[in-house]
């Protein structure tokens, strides 16, 4: 087994990382899934049990915000309980905040709608990706992102092209900064590069800080420290 990752959200113990996927039933709904992660005592929390309790709040959250900042809107999300440190939740999140600060920039798009797409599409990737499939999930969310506001399918030429280049991006920034993996470091780069993408492709211009500082650090086993862009400096 690998190094601690974070707390199961049964009893508390440390979760980590198996060398090979189980089959393991979810604790909580019981249903089976094939999985690299649980805890030490044996518990298994599935994806969509994982961040049931958080996606209605990442909804409602982006349906009533009136900002075009989505780091702001992130970061209030991330302030939830139930968004954990880590977690798929982030997938749903990075992209449902970049379609509200688009919406309230004057990006033309039925938000109601699209957020639901925007949770259809980002449940299906699942926790560890970014690891176990090389492609972060934070990075594939602004991929859906761009894909919903610009009415993508796979049958699509400029459109194919351009959400693939979103997620493309994304990544790069994303993989440049190194590991190992922060949902919330990620979601941060991720959210930078598809405010100046869709700028630049559709002329549609999101705010972001002057300056984005983490809030989260403490709660990251993992955390880089100095080594993070986002990291707080308190000179």
């Amino acid at each position: 087994m690998g190094r601690k990752i974070g707390a199961c959200l049964v009893c508390g113990g440390d979760l980590k990382y198996l060398d090979k996927a189980e089959l393991m039933a979810c604790h909580i709904c019981h249903t089976e899934h094939m999985s690299n992660i649980r805890c030490e005592d044996g518990h298994f929390i599935c994806d969509d049990c994982h961040i049931a309790r958080g996606i209605d709040f990442i909804v409602d959250s982006c349906l009533s915000t009136k900002s075009r900042n989505p780091i702001i809107i992130a970061k209030t999300i991330m302030s939830f309980p139930y968004i954990y440190i880590h977690g798929p939740e982030h997938h749903v999140l990075v992209g449902a905040s970049l379609l509200a600060a688009y919406a309230n920039s004057g990006g033309e798009i039925n938000l109601e709608e699209a957020m639901v797409d925007m949770v259809e599409r980002g449940k299906q990737v699942p926790f560890g990706v970014c690891g176990l499939h090389g492609c972060c999930g934070a990075a594939v969310s602004t991929g859906i992102f761009f894909s919903i506001i610009t009415d993508c399918n796979p049958l699509k030429e400029v459109e194919w092209q351009n959400a693939n280049t979103m997620t493309a991006t994304a990544l790069k920034t994303i993989a440049c900064h190194g590991g190992p993996r922060c949902c919330k470091r990620e979601s941060f780069l991720a959210i930078e590069a598809a405010v100046e993408f869709t700028k630049d492709l559709l002329g549609v211009e999101m705010k972001l800080p002057k300056h984005i500082v983490c809030d989260f650090f403490d709660q990251n086993f993992e955390c880089t420290r100095e080594k993070c862009k986002f990291y707080p400096n308190d000179e």
